[in-house]
């Protein structure tokens, strides 16, 4: 429904970690992500009994509630301060604070819903949860982020 925000996602191949976004609005977005049992990450964490790091959670809480929502708020408009969007753009995660409830094992679909706290002067600050398709909560935490121009910073180096 709302799957056309992804290409502009700077994530690709064995990072990307979101598969569908149901809801997108300016006050938040509702995406899922089902885990692959061949991940890269699965190898070594648990031999023989995988269990999803908790890093790789926060990762696809981050990609779905932060940066999906940011870059939606920057390409619609919705950010009065002048920031915009374009190729050279990324998201940076400035800061999370998320306590974990359930263990997350490969193939399991998790769907992360955000809300927006605030976003001001380019940062975004959003409350955020993951639950199983059985809507028991695996995750929940504050996130902030940003988007920095990879450009800009070329020529302030330059």
């Amino acid at each position: 429904m709302h799957n056309d925000i992804l290409k502009y996602l700077p994530y690709k191949s064995s990072f990307l970690f979101v598969d569908n976004i149901s809801s997108l609005d300016i006050d938040g977005v509702v995406g899922d992500y089902t885990l692959k049992s061949d991940a890269f990450f699965y190898e070594d964490h648990f031999p023989g009994n995988p269990v999803t790091p908790g890093v790789i959670i926060t990762e696809i809480m981050a990609q779905i509630g932060l940066v999906v929502l940011g870059i939606h708020l920057m390409i619609s408009g919705a950010d009065k301060d002048g920031f915009t969007m374009d190729e050279a753009s990324f998201p940076l995660l400035t800061s999370t604070d998320v306590s974990f409830y359930k263990m997350v094992l490969p193939e399991e679909k998790v769907i992360v819903t955000s809300k927006k706290l605030y976003f001001r002067f380019g940062k975004l600050k959003c409350l955020i949860e993951m639950h199983n398709t059985a809507a028991e909560l695996i995750a929940k935490g504050t996130f902030s982020g940003v988007i920095k121009n990879a450009a800009i910073k070329k020529e302030q180096n330059g």
